[in-house]
């Protein structure tokens, strides 16, 4: 087990990082819930932050979109919202969610000495029931990320509140990410809002029988100030939101630091991109720079530790 050096970290903070046991956990079942690892003022600072995003503030704007790009503005209506790249366009949240301590705990689960900023996606899931673009399907999120090298990238899911199964919390399939997959072909690497749902619950049911196990769901009940992370290769979805509330949130998604950009052909002759590849920088050979410190930057070690 990689050993983080944690010399700069107080006595408190120590006490909020994962337990050998919860190491081992987390590699048995793909998830874990962490301790409360966000003041009631940086949630509070997340929703404000969000709100003035939505009103259409920012304090630096990714220079194009990629073709590929979750991002939601007023005309798309009262659908469930993504936003990637809020890290980058909006200082305040990019401020949380760059705070060493997440990065340690994501360093303590993938048992690596550094970890850098991947994506992040704002998330609002409007309070209707029968809003049919708040059911997230079954998926595992390395799919999307074939253009990288790392098997041990992983998310931290954070609400902005307490988040339970009435606001559509996210679902994991416990132990997924042990399973070897069968079925793969092109369409894994096509976002889930552009896939069939029943197909995807065709795939994760075929995907368990292979295995020879069953699906088992585990909704995680998330305090508020706490947060779940998963494997990349993990299972999960979300359900309705059926609360009287929007049900706010970030995904973010983190990389160790020897995670770097891949070749990755598909069937018909053409190379899969991924977002980062239209904007980060190059490295020596030409090649997407997944380490960029504008987009990816290093959340653990601390910066200035």
């Amino acid at each position: 087990m990689t050993i983080l050096s944690t010399s700069t970290m107080s006595k408190q903070e120590l006490d909020l990082l994962p337990t050998d046991d919860d190491v081992a956990f987390y590699r048995e079942h793909g998830w874990y819930l962490s301790k409360r690892l966000l003041t009631d003022e940086e949630l509070e600072t997340l929703h404000k932050a969000s709100e003035r995003f939505y009103s259409g503030q920012t304090d630096r704007r990714i220079p194009s979109h990629p073709p590929k790009i979750a991002y939601w503005t007023p005309e798309k209506g009262a659908v469930q919202r993504h936003n990637d790249y809020v890290h980058y366009e909006v200082e305040a949240i990019g401020r949380i969610l760059t705070k060493p301590l997440i990065g340690a705990v994501a360093a303590r689960l993938a048992e690596a000495d550094e970890i850098r900023i991947f994506q992040s996606t704002l998330i609002y899931k409007p309070p209707v029931a029968g809003e049919q673009s708040n059911i997230v399907p079954w998926h595992f999120d390395k799919h999307y990320w074939s253009t990288s090298t790392s098997s041990d990238m992983l998310t931290a899911f954070i609400p902005f509140h307490h988040c339970d199964e009435s606001l559509g919390t996210i679902t994991m399939v416990d132990g997924s990410h042990r399973w070897q997959e069968v079925g793969k072909n092109d369409t894994v690497t096509r976002h889930f809002a552009n896939r069939d749902r029943a197909e995807l619950e065709k795939t994760l049911a075929e995907n368990a029988a292979y295995n020879n196990t069953t699906v088992t769901k585990v909704p995680m009940v998330i305090p508020a100030g706490h947060m779940s992370f998963h494997h990349c290769r993990t299972y999960h979805g979300s359900g309705a939101n059926t609360a009287d509330m929007a049900r706010r949130a970030i995904s973010l998604h983190m990389q160790p630091g020897d995670n770097r950009w891949r070749r990755y052909p598909l069937s018909d002759g053409t190379v899969l991109d991924y977002n980062h590849d239209y904007i980060v920088r190059r490295d020596d050979h030409g090649d997407p720079d997944y380490s960029d410190p504008d987009y990816c930057p290093v959340i653990w070690p601390a910066p200035n530790a």
